[in-house]
């Protein structure tokens, strides 16, 4: 499997490219911004892009999905409570973000549902508390955590639709169930590394670990 994580844009998301080595198969998650650079990317490393997942729908995650949609043709998959914010991006934040509205879902996802490449597949967990219908994905021994889960940090609950104690049911009763080996690729690069464990999240994020 090939993984690469991008930091994209002006606000520290990474996007991820996912591919299978054996089909030539591949998505992107939260393409944000930089679609060229992730659009050759792929074609250095002999990979087509099919999908573009989005872990949800705030401007910031889904802002370069029209460029990548337009260099690639590939599907927006998003959870299905989250497809509707796709085109009720408030004016005011697209400006402020110089943000390209989203083009519509073209499928959507639910809790379990399976998100396939090649021989590859991400497993969908619904994680709300950031928003309603924001999700992980999941391959053995790899989390990809969106906003819900950062290196020794969590996702905001402060927006519309977020809740503090949903989103820390989530990640206690869902993510922390995950073998304690599990990378977690965040959403943001906003911690003291790239990249964690469940096990470390665990035992030292203050939000959510044992110490809290």
């Amino acid at each position: 499997m090939f993984v690469k994580q991008v930091e994209v844009g002006r606000f520290a998301v990474f996007a991820y490219l996912v591919g299978s080595e054996t089909t030539g198969d591949a998505l992107v998650i939260d393409p944000a911004a930089d679609g060229d650079l992730l659009v050759r990317e792929a074609k250095k490393n002999k990979l087509r892009i099919k999908y573009i997942v989005n872990t949800h729908s705030h401007i910031d995650h889904v802002m370069g999905n029209k460029k990548m949609k337009e260099l690639t043709g590939a599907e927006i998959v998003i959870h299905e409570a989250e497809a509707p914010y796709l085109s009720q991006q408030a004016a005011h934040l697209m400006q402020m973000f110089g943000a390209d509205p989203s083009p519509p879902a073209d499928i959507t996802v639910r809790e379990n549902d399976l998100i396939t490449v090649g021989d590859i597949s991400l497993k969908v967990i619904h994680t709300p508390g950031h928003s309603p219908g924001a999700i992980c994905l999941y391959t053995d021994g790899l989390v990809f955590t969106g906003d819900t889960l950062f290196v020794g940090g969590v996702g905001r609950t402060d927006l519309e639709g977020g809740s503090w104690q949903v989103l820390v049911n989530a990640i206690r009763d869902k993510l922390f169930t995950l073998p304690d080996t599990t990378v977690v690729l965040p959403g943001h690069n906003y911690g003291e590394a790239l990249k964690s464990t469940i096990g470390m999240e665990k035992v030292h994020n203050p939000y959510v670990g044992s110490r809290s």
